[in-house]
């Protein structure tokens, strides 16, 4: 009598590093473009910061966490300030000129980690700006990011296959305010404020049109983060069947942030 027996392989999950920098002091002098200025709880918005620190943990990722700068209002928005692909990064050039010193630190933290680009002059891109979806590169033509950047995006990521475009975005702030990817196949998307022709191929779930900034959602390999207030649109997203870390973010939603903002997340 002979057995045969299956043999079952675990392949181990990618694993992940993420860059977060603490709230500033002054974080209410940060910059507003499409909404109105209200008052920001600096504590709850450092509480609100730990809790999301917290989530990204749980889900495996390993938090480099790096101290506040103080003269830097918006600092805490860390994914501003790169793109960081498995084979190189780009050091950004950020279109308030408040924001572009906040770049240099960041260099530091990440070139041990990847080869480094960096956008020169006078090219200006934000990262919230940069939406990734395989080796297609999406870039919102903002009042943030322009076509010179995207032009030395695509010339410095060519020869690892990577095409960047620009894509039209109307309404709010950055790209990825009004479209990020929610799962393996499937993007978050506000279509009154970015069209879904610019990304064929994908599937998509809307926002609730009553909660229109809802379209900003943190996925990777392993996890996805989604902010507590949009109730509507998590109730989509979990329908769809995507599993969610819920975090608390009302403050950087009044700096004009979302979840993707607080974080660089790449593979180690």
């Amino acid at each position: 009598m002979s057995s045969s027996y299956g043999l079952f392989i675990k392949i181990p999950m990618q694993k992940y590093k993420a860059i977060l920098r603490a709230i500033s002091p002054r974080f209410n002098e940060c910059e507003i473009t499409h909404i109105d200025r209200t008052p920001i709880d600096l504590d709850l918005a450092a509480a609100q910061h730990l809790q999301y620190e917290t989530a990204l943990k749980s889900l495996g990722v390993d938090v480099i966490s790096l101290p506040a700068q103080a003269d830097l209002p918006d600092s805490v928005f860390v994914e501003d300030t790169a793109l960081v692909l498995d084979e190189a990064a780009i050091l950004t050039r950020p279109g308030a000129d408040s924001r572009k010193p906040e770049v240099d630190s960041i260099a530091e933290v990440l070139a041990p980690h990847r080869k480094l680009f960096r956008i020169e002059a006078p090219g200006t891109v934000d990262g919230g700006d940069v939406l990734r979806l395989d080796k297609n590169i999406y870039v919102g033509i903002t009042t943030r990011s322009n076509q010179s950047a995207i032009d030395q995006m695509q010339a410095a990521l060519a020869p690892y296959g990577y095409t960047v475009r620009g894509v039209p975005v109307t309404g709010c702030l950055h790209l990825k305010s009004a479209v990020t990817q929610a799962s393996v196949d499937t993007l978050l998307i506000n279509p009154a404020w970015v069209e879904k022709s610019h990304f064929p191929g994908w599937k998509f779930i809307e926002v609730d049109p009553s909660e229109p900034g809802a379209a900003n959602i943190v996925y990777f390999e392993g996890g996805a983060i989604f902010p507590a207030h949009y109730p509507k649109t998590q109730q989509k997203l979990e329908a769809a069947g995507i599993k969610l870390t819920i975090v608390p973010a009302t403050e950087v939603a009044k700096a004009e942030g979302a979840v993707t903002c607080c974080s660089l997340i790449f593979k180690t």
